[in-house]
């Protein structure tokens, strides 16, 4: 069976928003910072922050100075980490077509292709780390 892999709004959300308090280190920032800076809805990624929250991921403080921070050294978490935290094992779907015209008998017109990309995907998240993610310093 073919498979691939789908991205949840919630994931991409927490992806991208670890991404951004990893470049910006000690310093907190704001929900409402964060959803401005990544043009997304201040209501969803505050949803997906206190999930990350729930998950020692992130830290929050409240008050004029406060926002969210890392909770963990950028250097230990793995993309897989923050996707998992958001949809669980990662799971790949059946097929890439929204209607899918094949007779279901193991010959996708894609060949092995998907179950290659499959791999590759799941080793670029394990292996890459938050801290990869942060621009390099001169």
């Amino acid at each position: 069976m073919k498979t691939a892999l789908r991205v949840s709004e919630a994931t991409s959300l927490a992806l991208h928003a670890m991404a951004l308090l990893a470049q910006n280190g000690q310093h907190a920032l704001s929900c409402n910072e964060m959803a401005t800076t990544l043009s997304v809805s201040e209501a969803h990624l505050s949803k997906v922050l206190q999930r990350l929250g729930k998950q020692g991921f992130v830290s929050s403080t409240r008050g004029p100075k406060g926002g969210f921070r890392l909770a963990r050294a950028a250097d230990t978490v793995s993309l897989l980490d923050v996707y998992e935290a958001i949809d669980g094992p990662v799971r790949f779907s059946n097929c890439l077509f929204e209607t899918p015209v094949c007779q279901g008998n193991g010959q996708c017109i894609m060949g092995d292709l998907l179950a290659s990309v499959d791999d590759q995907v799941l080793k670029y998240l394990r292996e890459t780390r938050l801290v990869d993610l942060m621009p390099a310093t001169a």
